[in-house]
């Protein structure tokens, strides 16, 4: 995987984990709430995965923001790595 990749899933699994937090869920409850397996949110916190537009929205919806404001915070915190 290629550095930068690597960088953008790192700084992507980290404002999940943030808006998690902020929120008071575990990951089983945000992998329940997103529809989706408590592995899978832990991989996606780690950088380790990389999620489709449909796990995206459903990451969202589990904590209750948008796609845009997930992806404003993510387009921020990216300017830092390039």
């Amino acid at each position: 995987m290629d550095e930068s990749r690597h960088q953008i899933l790192q700084a992507f699994g980290s404002l999940v984990k943030q808006k998690r937090i902020l929120r008071q869920l575990s990951q089983e409850e945000l992998g329940f709430r997103a529809n989706l397996d408590r592995t899978y949110i832990s991989g996606v916190e780690r950088g380790v995965r990389n999620p489709s537009l449909v796990a995206l929205v459903q990451i969202a919806s589990g904590l209750e923001i948008t796609v845009s404001e997930l992806l404003d915070s993510l387009e921020a915190e990216s300017q830092n790595i390039q």
